[in-house]
């Protein structure tokens, strides 16, 4: 189930299911008005998204009142989460799949937001978006990419590329916004060469692991599945994590998987990732692509969860094609 299209004029509803939009400087939440203003959007706020308790979150009850607010309002056209964080998966026993099934629309987010979006694709099937935070468009400069990737994916139907970018930056830009760090990008690894093409599911791998043995977790089979994990985790987390995951019975159906590039405090090498991958037997034989804009670091592409990907992972040329339905 595809969300219409967010067109200029409508209507961007900003809610916080998991950390609170208190967290975030008034500056940052300043530009990220102004950047989708400039793009023909209204935006608005839940009720309760600038609340917070000592966890810097809300009540379940406050989150969700926001969660299903936007997807009721007939005015609101899109869904922008805030920002991660760690207790998303709080909700997922009370929300009412069935107002969201009734009522789709863009879904955008990712991290923590990842447990909702899985949840979301199960119960209802909705194609969400694993892309850019509403504080996310509060970034002031080497936005470029990250913005073009999200218009794609949510004002057409046609089918988009997502390139490597030719640099990436993995620095603290909330703190200095002028005072950022860009690297140049050497391109995709290819891990394991090959072709597959299936549907899209993942996101942040130690919360879409948060799902597994409930009825909230959404099948691999014919998948191409996309993980990535932020500093927290490291390469032995990320092996483990990574393994839990295989061990589900419809893995074996798992066609192609595309890993989102790690930030440095992370300390996974390029060499500590091809040992991992190769020592999963489960994974012989397809492709597997790494360093791909996603994830925790900028910037950073937008993918539909539910969608269909085409791939190819070969030394000389790796391409990663988008088809929404």
């Amino acid at each position: 189930m595809l969300a219409e299209r967010l067109k200029p004029g409508d209507e961007i509803r900003v809610i916080a299911p998991s950390r609170s939009m208190a967290i975030i400087k008034g500056e940052q939440l300043r530009i990220a008005q102004e950047r989708l203003n400039q793009l023909g959007f209204t935006v608005t706020y839940g009720k309760n998204a600038e609340l917070h308790d000592e966890f810097f979150s809300t009540s379940i009850e406050e989150r969700l009142e926001d969660l299903h607010d936007a997807f009721t309002d007939p005015n609101v056209k899109g869904i922008l989460t805030v920002i991660g964080g760690y207790n998303a998966n709080q909700l997922l026993n009370y929300i009412d799949f069935e107002i969201i099934k009734n009522n789709p629309k863009i879904f955008c987010g990712f991290s923590d937001i990842t447990a909702l979006q899985g949840a979301i694709y199960k119960k209802t099937e909705l194609i969400t978006y694993s892309g850019p935070h509403f504080s996310s468009f509060g970034v002031k400069h080497g936005f470029e990419y990250t913005l073009d990737s999200f218009v794609n994916a949510v004002t057409n139907d046609a089918p988009y590329e997502i390139l490597a970018s030719s640099h990436w930056s993995d620095d603290p830009w909330y703190l200095d916004q002028e005072d950022r760090l860009f690297i140049k990008n050497n391109g995709y690894t290819v891990i394991q060469e090959g072709c597959a093409e299936g549907r899209l599911i993942g996101g942040n791998l130690c919360t879409l692991n948060l799902l597994q043995g409930t009825e909230f977790m959404p099948s691999l089979k014919d998948s191409i599945l996309f993980i990535e994990d932020d500093e927290e985790s490291h390469a032995l987390t990320f092996d483990r994590d990574l393994q839990s995951l295989l061990h589900l019975p419809d893995a074996q159906g798992i066609k192609g998987i595309l890993i989102g590039r790690f930030q440095k405090n992370s300390q996974v090498t390029e060499e500590a990732l091809r040992k991992i991958i190769d020592s999963k037997k489960e994974l012989q034989g397809i492709p597997v692509i790494g360093n791909v804009n996603f994830g925790h670091v900028q910037p950073c592409a937008t993918i539909p969860i539910g969608g269909k990907a085409v791939i190819k992972a070969e030394s000389s040329k790796s391409e990663i094609w988008i088809e929404q339905i």
